[in-house]
């Protein structure tokens, strides 16, 4: 059967009126009378919360999750560099603060998302004109959605405010809301995934909702390997190592056989997805290859090497590694000159020669890519890669490394041809660092260097060594920068988001 790939296009709706009395006559009008009346209204609503993972309007379709979530969760670390100023540089040096634009942008993107969720299930709950089972389907993946944005919003700033469909009832617009505690929200989070599990499909092969095979929609897989994230976050590692077993007998996913050929854009989904964004290039594209791509490279031209990898990470890929060959590293570029590393921090270009700050990603800048303005690439959110290294830090929080641990994270540096690990010359403490090492190389600019690192308790030794490294002040201080400060927009409107204490 043929598989349809879940794409959200947005629809704008324009008023126009060539009445010479200017009384434009009113076609259709939606309104909460006529609203959710059918599973096509439902199906419809569903859609729209899984468009905000993008932006669903021309003016902001490289939002959150494709392309500007990634400023927060990597150019603040080791990995992840920005030559420019402004915005991401203070973010690439880790001198950001509450006025910062990303910040803004970020936090405005997510609650859009889950706006749109919450009027879903408020509304969607109410409908009597679908079945009991659609109904459990829809507000699942939804509520999965809505899962993912909160998850992102507590990695981020901690205490947040928790708006569900309950305030809907009786709104309140102008209420100033205090925030709610982390371990509160992941309350919700997991009573509406363990839900979710018990509702969702494996797939959506023969689906009785949905008569097309969607890949991209919320499954059963995707609410555990959330669920197994919540967990691990909060260290609870027995559940990791049960729900993470529980994904892994769905016997449905497994590592793509190529790491270069996992990112390509033409690979729009495979049996390492668990849940992605997904696009198409010709009908509502990203621009993460304009964002990504090298810049003044003679092939892939007009990009802008916005969102680089410092060459700091890039010198810790053994040589042997094929995610090493997931860069730009050296090129000569439409200005004729070698673009290359400097040989030493601070060296002056000679001629003939660019020493470039950073070096750009394959990532989402395929080697012959397109010239087209948009691209279609899949972002992925989930994938099974991360249910691998997450049990087996999980195992070996619980008893050290042993040999179902050490396999696990050896079948992830197989598939790149990376160096074993070697069971004998492993402590707790030293295999806990190769599995944040192997974290850092397997998910660079994926959405989870920086809670990773934060996790793990080596946000500041790490990036305070890098940035050393550089020739940068060390700035991070813990518990201080574990979260950013509220965007100042924010607190203008709400003083209940005190950064007192935050950068």
């Amino acid at each position: 059967m043929k598989k349809y790939i879940l794409l959200i296009i947005p629809v704008l709706l324009l008023q126009f009126s060539c009445n010479k009395n200017l009384d434009p006559k009113v076609y259709s009008s939606l309104t909460s009378a006529n609203a959710f009346q059918t599973e096509s209204d439902a199906i419809a609503a569903v859609n729209a919360v899984y468009a905000r993972l993008k932006g669903p309007s021309v003016g902001d379709n490289y939002d959150y999750w494709t392309v500007r979530h990634f400023a927060l969760t990597d150019l603040t670390t080791d990995d992840g560099h920005c030559s420019y100023g402004g915005d991401p540089g203070q973010l690439s040096l880790v001198q950001w603060n509450s006025s910062n634009g990303l910040l803004a942008e970020d936090w405005r993107q997510i609650y859009k998302l889950i706006a749109n969720a919450n009027n879903a299930i408020f509304n969607i709950s109410a409908m009597k004109t679908i079945t009991d089972d659609q109904k459990s389907q829809f507000l699942s993946e939804v509520k999965f959605l809505r899962a993912v944005a909160y998850m992102d919003l507590t990695d981020a700033w901690g205490p947040v405010i928790l708006a569900t469909e309950k305030d809907l009832v009786n709104p309140n617009y102008t209420s100033q809301p205090k925030t709610t505690s982390v371990a509160d929200i992941e309350t919700l989070l997991l009573s509406d995934l363990e839900t979710a599990s018990k509702v969702l499909p494996v797939n959506y092969e023969n689906n009785a909702i949905y008569k097309t095979v969607d890949v991209g929609r919320a499954t059963k897989g995707a609410a555990l390997t959330l669920m197994a994230k919540i967990y691990l976050r909060q260290h609870q590692w027995q559940k990791v190592v049960d729900v993470t077993q529980q994904v892994m007998a769905l016997n449905i996913y497994q590592l793509y056989p190529t790491y270069q050929g996992l990112f390509l854009e033409a690979n729009k989904w495979c049996s390492e997805n668990i849940f992605s964004v997904l696009s198409d290039a010709n009908v509502n594209g990203t621009e993460l290859l304009n964002h990504f791509g090298p810049l003044l490279h003679p092939v892939i031209q007009n990009r802008w090497q916005y969102y680089a990898v410092s060459w700091y990470f890039y010198n810790s890929f053994d040589s042997a590694d094929d995610r090493k060959k997931e860069f730009f590293p050296s090129y000569v570029g439409v200005d004729n000159l070698l673009h290359e590393q400097a040989p030493v921090q601070g060296a002056a270009s000679p001629a003939g020669i660019f020493y470039m700050p950073d070096v750009a990603t394959m990532k989402y800048a395929d080697p012959n890519g397109t010239t087209t303005y948009y691209d279609g690439h899949s972002v992925d959110i989930l994938r099974y890669a991360d249910v691998l290294l997450s049990r087996a830090e999980a195992l070996n929080e619980l008893s050290g490394p042993n040999a179902e641990s050490i396999g696990l994270v050896n079948q992830v540096k197989a598939r790149s041809h990376a160096k074993q690990l070697v069971m004998g010359a492993l402590t707790q403490d030293s295999f806990r660092d190769a599995i944040l090492q192997e974290r850092g190389w397997e998910f660079f600019y994926e959405g989870k260097r920086r809670a990773d690192l934060i996790r793990m308790g080596k946000y500041d030794v790490i990036v305070n060594a890098y940035l050393k490294s550089i020739g940068q002040t060390n700035t991070v201080v813990l518990p201080r920068d574990q979260y950013f400060p509220y965007p100042q927009n924010q607190v203008d409107l709400n003083p209940n988001l005190n950064n007192s204490g935050r950068q």
